[in-house]
């Protein structure tokens, strides 16, 4: 399989397939076991080559499934103690299974038996299939994987599946894209370089084929069906997903937002443990956040537990999404006033073009 085809396995195939490659054994399995032999990995594997990019991709994998509260351990070799480059990887069952006292009513046991017969023929089982007679090939002891491990499911924009295809065709594709703030969608034509998710939404990374430049579209965001142009572009070389991430991430860390919360409130003990938050010198937290109309989103939803400091941008986006409830509801806006007045549109600040 070629580099480009062996780039469109679907990131929730490979995660699944990793998953139940370290199900499969009790001894678990060694980096390089897992890139020359599972789903996702093995068709970029190169046995003389370099597998830098590979070895990351794994990487930013195991903290993805470690988010998922997949128990994903580390061990030593037998043998072989603080020897990194051998180190394993495992999935122990009995800290992924479910506990002893939740049971099933036969109804319930029927849904889960067929829902076991369609992963059973999917294209998923197959390869993880194969992937455990290449285990057994290189005599690694395995046990075939229990279909009550399924993954959990994602719900996806109904954009991502024909998305993905002009993506496997390198199809230059149009869409109706609506930026927060504006009444009207603004027709899109963009050669698309890489689905990627980021913290649970999915991105079009995608290049402008009149201005060359590059731009990351939230799907939600996308408001019309995706057409086909009849047109095609060659796509430029490097890990083009790996670099949506990163510019993502650059954004992310260049953003903050200060907040004070209500002590012993949910929004206190949630936002404490939202990655990257900071306490200031003064006591109030400061967050991070990649699109700004997202994370007003997120703060107007805790309602009166948090009062947003600054920037004056968030400000007045969290207290006008308060005032839009307070008068849905008819209701008074004494907590929406608590941010301040101000009549101007928050800052996108944000790496998706809307």
């Amino acid at each position: 399989m070629s580099q480009s085809s062996s780039s469109r396995v679907p990131v929730e195939e490979r995660l699944f397939s990793l998953v139940l490659a370290l199900l499969a054994t009790e001894t678990g399995l060694t980096k390089n076991e897992i890139l020359s032999t599972v789903q996702g990995y093995r068709q970029k594997y190169s046995a003389r080559g370099d597998n830098a990019n590979l070895e990351r991709q794994f990487e930013r994998d195991k903290d993805d499934i470690r988010e998922l509260g997949v128990p994903l351990e580390t061990v030593d070799s037998p043998g072989q103690s603080g020897n990194n480059q051998n180190l394993r990887y495992r999935i122990p069952r009995g800290a992924y299974e479910l506990p002893s006292d939740i049971t099933f009513s036969a109804e319930e046991t029927t849904l889960l038996g067929l829902a076991a017969m369609v992963w059973r023929e999917g294209s998923l089982s197959a390869e993880s299939r194969r992937a455990i007679v290449k285990l057994r090939s290189l005599g690694i002891t395995s046990d075939e994987p229990v279909l009550g491990y399924a993954p959990r499911l994602r719900v996806r924009d109904a954009t991502f599946e024909p998305l993905r295809t002009a993506l496997e065709k390198n199809a230059i594709v149009r869409f109706a894209y609506l930026k927060p703030g504006q009444l009207d969608a603004v027709i899109r034509t963009v050669a698309p370089l890489a689905l990627v998710q980021y913290q649970g939404r999915w991105h079009l990374y995608a290049e402008e084929p009149d201005t060359g430049l590059t731009k990351t579209f939230l799907l939600r965001r996308i408001v019309t069906q995706i057409a086909t142009t009849g047109k095609t572009f060659t796509p430029p070389p490097g890990d083009q997903s790996a670099k949506a991430l990163r510019e993502i991430e650059a954004v992310w860390s260049a953003h903050t937002v200060e907040v004070t919360v209500e002590p012993d409130s949910d929004a206190a003990t949630r936002l404490h443990k939202r990655r990257g938050t900071e306490v200031s010198a003064a006591g109030t937290l400061v967050l991070h956040y990649a699109d700004a109309n997202i994370v007003a989103d997120e703060l107007a939803g805790y309602g009166p537990e948090v009062v947003v400091v600054s920037p004056q941008a968030i400000r007045t986006a969290v207290r006008d999404r308060l005032l839009r409830v307070a008068a849905d509801h008819g209701a008074g806006g004494t907590h929406a006033d608590d941010h301040g007045a101000g009549d101007h549109r928050a800052d996108q600040g944000r790496p998706t073009d809307g």
